[in-house]
């Protein structure tokens, strides 16, 4: 969800998130976190309160003003950072390399599994 400000309507909030407040928090489906202060009288959703309570990382760009809320974790484990592993990966030959020695090109990664 991208925001301008930490407030936004229920409904917006609802409808990005998939969380629907309710008299008991914020709730999905039959699954509820208490939220204390997240909801305000005049229906609008406390971002920042609302992003603490349910463990969703929340990064504001001073820039260009706006804010990025990610997806809940509920258990409050979100990644602290964009920055990826640097995984050491074989060519079909076998050969070795690091995938940080295409930094600046583009790389498509494919990943499968058979389960």
């Amino acid at each position: 969800m991208i925001l301008t400000e930490l407030r936004a309507t229920a409904d917006e909030f609802a409808r990005a998130t998939d969380w629907q407040p309710k008299p008991e928090g914020l709730c999905r489906g039959e699954v509820c976190v208490p939220a204390p202060g997240a909801l305000s009288p005049d229906g609008m959703i406390d971002v920042a309160i609302a992003a603490q309570r349910l463990g969703m990382p929340l990064v504001h760009d001073t820039d260009h003003g706006v804010w990025a809320l990610g997806s809940a974790t509920l258990s409050g484990k979100s990644l602290s950072t964009a920055v990826a592993a640097d995984p050491e990966l074989k060519t079909f030959n076998g050969d070795s390399f690091k995938l940080s020695s295409l930094r600046g090109k583009k790389v498509i990664l494919v990943a499968w599994s058979s389960y």
